[in-house]
């Protein structure tokens, strides 16, 4: 009897120890909820400003967005980080010297200009807090007005009327799960509700009439259509009601017709005219995705990117009678990307990027067929004479699936063995393109080969590659990381001998770096993370409100899914963790809350593994400060150096 106790002891001790690790319960997300405790021990250590010249160098070449061009094309507004945080700049004449519009610590973007051309419209962020503030300026310049700014409420731009008398945004203040939908008055400031029913709304297009196309935000892609008059207050359901179907529309020159995008019909996106519940292709039944699309105000064209294996290139139709138009050609670009139009029809910005040099910006003359080049690439103490170019891979998955991969390979190992870091994007429906990206030479230059794939869940790939992860269906993908490791272990050899491996990547790529280093220990010899959630359910329980639902329509419910999040969550294999981790974040993010980051950490310092953790107390979901951005390169290089290189 004495035997037979202790034998049911040690069974019970088994069958706990073996148990899961369950995610340590922190609480809440965004500013606050870490504790000035942990902020203070977690704090970004000092770097050697020597360690730090390279790196801010490096941080100097940059290229601005594609900018909105002014009604009469003689000037040019953009956002640019030139200043180490995105501010407003003026380009009052192509290759001129661009004029700062706004300034601070405080990342701010354009977004519109107001249909008389009088008024800039701006929102502006704070700390990474991701509760932006909405505000006007004058283009030419002077202060900031204030049009909706609310501490710890979401805000979204939606669009200026055409007699520049209202603005339109969608904010989260009434139902911190709903989007509802408002318009304030420029002359008097007051704002009104325009429709506030449950839901995640926004705004795809809109008529003088008063007609808006609302669009209802049921899943992570998924969207359903509606027509709502603001004057009669009729709300007509249109299409993508009950189903789980991506679709993009807008108005055309016909009253009852819409352009739409969708991949509901075939693996891949194309546009269709849609009249009274019927839809008509009015593109080619391509193999590939188009990835947006977009008409100008007068409805005279339509213009729309390519995603060709992740590559771009844009196309121009006639609104009326669809016939192709002739566009400006680019040599070499990786990608050619079509940016704002103005409100006469008459100029669209354009931009390039090109696999070895910056990219630059243009302003397209649609009446004269005139492309003026606006601004001029800076390369300040850079030649860039050997930067290679990416170059499209593929390594195969144990069930035989090809995964694409582009790939960087530094000239100095074109016949030596190198480390390898190995780099999964965000999203998850997101995809690594190739363009030139100057912050690779920090890793170029040591030596490290550069790996991007697009696994299963990417986008761009079709429809049936994009949804393969979505739910409990990822317990059959996840091992695409596992794969990548496998692959270039066996088949990156010289002389026999396989090449380091490291794997990073931020938010959704944070937590496929925690799954790598977690789940399949081993597969790689040192991870960084950044922003990557450590359990999926404690994850949704915390993540901000508005996009809770949002995110369990990717990852799936946190209760009828339990068990394959826990499966799927890094913590649950702590105990297998066995390599060197980076992990870091920024303590105001409210998309995965840095409680992800602390919990791990927790958990892996109590055991034989080397592990770090960096909390940045001014950012959010990312690192935005030019000062932080230089830290984190530091971080990451030396912690790359160390265990990849024994330097």
């Amino acid at each position: 009897m004495k035997y037979l106790k202790f034998t049911v002891l040690i069974i019970i001790y088994l069958m706990i120890s073996l148990q899961p690790v369950e995610a340590q319960k922190y609480q809440g997300h965004g500013k606050g909820s870490v504790s000035e405790i942990n902020l203070k021990k977690f704090a970004p250590p000092k770097v050697d400003s020597n360690q730090l010249k390279r790196i801010q160098s490096i941080l100097d070449i940059r290229s601005p967005s594609s900018g909105i061009p002014a009604e009469d094309g003689k000037s040019l507004y953009y956002t640019w980080n030139v200043t180490g945080t995105t501010q407003v700049w003026k380009v009052p004449s192509p290759g001129s010297f661009p004029v700062q519009m706004t300034a601070g610590q405080d990342v701010t973007y354009l977004l519109s200009i107001t249909p008389d051309s009088k008024r800039l419209i701006l929102v502006r962020d704070e700390a990474g807090q991701e509760h932006p503030g909405l505000y006007w300026q004058s283009t030419q310049g002077g202060r900031l007005n204030e049009i909706f700014k609310k501490e710890n409420v979401k805000m979204y731009y939606e669009f200026t009327s055409d007699d520049s008398e209202y603005i339109y945004f969608t904010t989260n203040e009434k139902d911190e799960k709903s989007l509802a939908l408002y318009k304030f008055h420029l002359p008097t400031k007051k704002i009104e509700t325009v429709f506030d029913k449950p839901g995640k709304w926004y705004v795809a297009d809109y008529k003088n009439t008063g007609e808006l196309l609302l669009v209802k935000m049921t899943g992570n892609i998924s969207r359903e259509y509606y027509l709502y008059h603001q004057k009669t207050k009729e709300f007509k359901a249109l299409f993508g009601q009950n189903e789980k179907e991506s679709y993009k529309a807008r108005f055309t020159t016909n009253a009852n017709e819409l352009i739409v995008k969708t991949n509901k019909f075939g693996e891949f996106h194309r546009l269709y005219l849609w009249n009274d519940g019927k839809f008509k292709s009015i593109t080619p039944e391509w193999q590939y995705d188009i990835s947006s699309f977009s008409i100008d105000r007068k409805r005279q064209r339509i213009v729309y990117s390519v995603n060709q294996q992740g590559y771009t290139t844009i196309t121009a139709l006639n609104a009326k009678t669809l016939k192709e138009l002739t566009l400006p050609s680019f040599k070499s670009a990786s990608h050619v990307y079509y940016g704002s139009m103005s409100r006469n029809a008459r100029y669209m910005s354009i931009s390039v990027a090109y696999p070895d040099r910056p990219g630059n910006r243009y302003i397209y003359d649609w009446q004269t067929n005139k492309l003026t080049e606006w601004t001029k690439v800076s390369l300040p103490e850079e030649e860039l004479v050997n930067y290679p170019a990416d170059s499209l891979e593929y390594y195969t998955t144990r069930d035989g699936v090809k995964i694409p991969m582009f790939v960087t390979r530094p000239i100095q190992c074109k016949n030596k063995l190198c480390p390898v870091i190995v780099t999964f994007h965000g999203g998850p429906e997101s995809q690594s393109r190739p363009r030139f990206d100057a912050r690779k030479l920090l890793f170029l230059e040591k030596g490290y080969v550069l790996v991007y794939p697009n696994v299963r869940g990417s986008y761009g790939y079709g429809k049936s590659w994009l949804n393969a992860d979505n739910g409990p269906k990822r317990l059959d993908v996840i091992t695409d990381i596992e794969d990548c490791a496998i692959f270039i272990k066996k088949n990156w050899q010289v002389l026999g001998q396989s090449p380091k491996l490291a794997i990073k990547g931020g938010s959704y790529g944070g937590y496929s770096t925690l799954v790598g280093m977690s789940l399949f220990a081993g597969a790689y010899d040192v991870g960084v993370a950044s922003v990557g959630m450590s359990s999926l359910i404690t994850f949704l329980e915390n993540t901000a409100p508005y996009r809770r639902s949002l995110r369990i329509a990717e990852y799936g419910d946190p209760i009828k899914d339990r068990v394959a999040l826990e499966q799927l969550s890094p913590i649950t294999h702590i105990q297998k963790v066995k390599d060197p981790l980076l992990i870091l974040h920024g303590a105001n993010d409210p998309r995965v809350p840095a409680g992800e980051s602390i919990q791990m950490y927790e958990e892996l310092s109590t055991k034989q593994v080397k592990v770090d953790l960096i909390l940045y107390p001014d950012e959010g979901h990312g690192i935005r400060k030019r000062h932080n951005r230089a830290l984190n390169y530091a971080y990451m290089l030396k912690f790359f150096d160390e265990h990849l290189q024994g330097k």
